[in-house]
């Protein structure tokens, strides 16, 4: 490899191709310099891995670089999610934590996630001190690591479980009165992935009667991808409908996402699940203040936060950015359209546990459906449709992207585009106030294109007329 880049969050590749354990050694060893420079490697680092091919062998291979570097190490005793290696990396003091995970990329795929000691995704500065480190190991500079044995026996590594602490946090986050009071039926579906006896045990400490799928380590994630999207949760929705249960909830591969189905089994985009759950959440916590989404997230945030009174901080597509803001306290809750969330007095990194119980909670206090609470909120605030399309990376189109950023049009599906925003990728917002956004993909090579409109047939024309300008031969 020339280079190896940290993408929207971390670094990805494909197993024995990229991601190798010479590889690992190399980022890690970035890692552990760059903590070393900044004075803070005997606070020592967490180490975690999620239910991928080769999870805690890998994880090894990073407790012997960080040991060599005398930096002590906290291994999890399982695969664990993200957001409890942001908990502990906060609630320990640790200098920081390296997660073995690909999140929600297929089973092919395996990654780096690097959390610093201020507990959310490291952001660019970060990332491209440590990329600046990787480049001489790269090309033949020395890497340094001890064996797995050594490192033991030296007092350098020791296990433990970071599951009850962190549940136990969740308990100041969401009412379990609430919860219990309500006597919901919630099926969950962590997708094999490492949320399993986490959100379903935090749901059975507080009441729910529960029913669980998929409920195994299985590296392939059935065949499918391990993120929680209207086609990969098809037994969740059916199981849903046959046993009449309330809720359907699952979690990505690596617990940071989240999914929601509702009472009949239909699918509730994550957009939608936000705005629901903030306009709960500024109710029943009387929250004040301002909340942030990401550029790419819907404008529903910002009519739901008008009607309480918040303000709303926009910020590029990556929940570092958001994080950063919770962590510094300058929001109390914030969303990305992917399926991101956290709140005040939590990790500063998206949860898909606590979403899923926010959820379960605001379900069992108001016994309405999702969708009930939606037709509500769209009531009160007006009604947004919003839609993402991916597609295929081709040069015509990275050329065609570059020149839409550089020259963005003035008019767009039949209407005068009054903004451009672009502050990542290029966001149109047109005179009657739906928007398209073409961005590349941070994890992915592909383009991905978002669109939100106040009715689902203007949305169909926002989304038809991208398509047609990314695949247009003008300039």
């Amino acid at each position: 490899m020339e280079t190896i880049k940290f993408g929207t969050s971390g670094w990805r590749a494909i197993v024995a191709d990229d991601f190798t354990v010479r590889n690992i050694r190399i980022v890690c060893q970035g890692i552990a310099q760059y903590l070393r420079q900044q004075k803070i490697a005997q606070q020592g680092i967490l180490i975690g891995y999620d239910a991928r091919f080769l999870g805690e062998h890998f994880a090894k291979v990073v407790a012997e670089i960080m040991a060599a570097h005398g930096i002590p190490c906290l291994l999890c005793d399982r695969d664990t999610p993200t957001p409890t290696i942001s908990y502990h990396v906060l609630a320990r003091k640790l200098a920081g934590g390296i997660n073995i995970s690909a999140s929600h990329s297929p089973s092919e795929y395996n990654g780096i996630k690097f959390t610093p000691s201020w507990g959310g995704p490291a952001l660019p500065e970060t990332t491209k001190a440590i990329e600046l480190r990787i480049l001489p190991l790269l090309h033949g500079e020395f890497i340094k690591w001890i064996p797995w044995e050594r490192a033991k026996a030296e007092g350098m590594v020791r296990y433990f479980d970071p599951q009850p602490d962190y549940l136990k946090s969740l308990q100041q986050l969401v009412d379990q009165d609430r919860l219990r009071n309500g006597r919901i039926r919630v099926v969950f579906d962590p997708l094999y992935g490492t949320t399993r006896n986490y959100l379903d045990e935090f749901l059975r400490q507080s009441g729910a009667k529960l029913a669980v799928l998929h409920h195994w380590r299985d590296p392939y994630f059935g065949g499918l991808r391990p993120e929680p999207t209207d086609d990969t949760l098809k037994d969740l929705q059916e199981t849903v409908r046959t046993e009449k249960a309330n809720l359907g909830l699952a979690t990505d591969g690596d617990g940071d996402r989240f999914g929601v189905v509702d009472a009949d089994g239909t699918y509730i985009q994550a957009n939608h699940i936000l705005a629901v759950l903030l306009d709960y959440l500024i109710k029943s916590r009387q929250w004040s203040g301002a909340v942030a989404r990401s550029v790419a997230t819907t404008h529903l945030i910002d009519a739901v936060a008008a009607h309480h009174g918040l303000t709303v901080h926009e910020t590029p597509v990556g929940f570092k950015f958001i994080g950063e803001l919770l962590s510094k306290g300058e929001v109390v809750f914030g969303g990305e359209e992917s399926a991101g969330l956290s709140i005040q007095g939590h990790v500063p990194e998206k949860d898909g546990i606590l979403a899923g119980a926010l959820v379960a909670e605001m379900v069992a206090f108001t016994g309405k459906t999702i969708q009930e609470l939606l037709a509500d909120l769209f009531q009160r605030v007006g009604g947004l449709y919003t839609q993402r399309a991916d597609l295929a990376v081709s040069e015509p189109m990275q050329d065609k992207m570059k020149q839409v950023i550089e020259h963005p049009p003035t008019t767009f599906a039949g209407a005068a585009v009054s903004k451009v925003n672009k502050m990542d990728g290029c966001k149109l917002i047109l005179s009657d106030d739906s928007w398209f956004l073409i961005r590349p993909s941070g994890t992915e090579p592909v383009v991905r294109c978002y669109g939100e409109a106040k009715t689902p047939e203007r949305l169909k024309d926002i989304m038809q007329a991208g398509q047609e300008l990314l695949h247009s031969t003008s300039p």
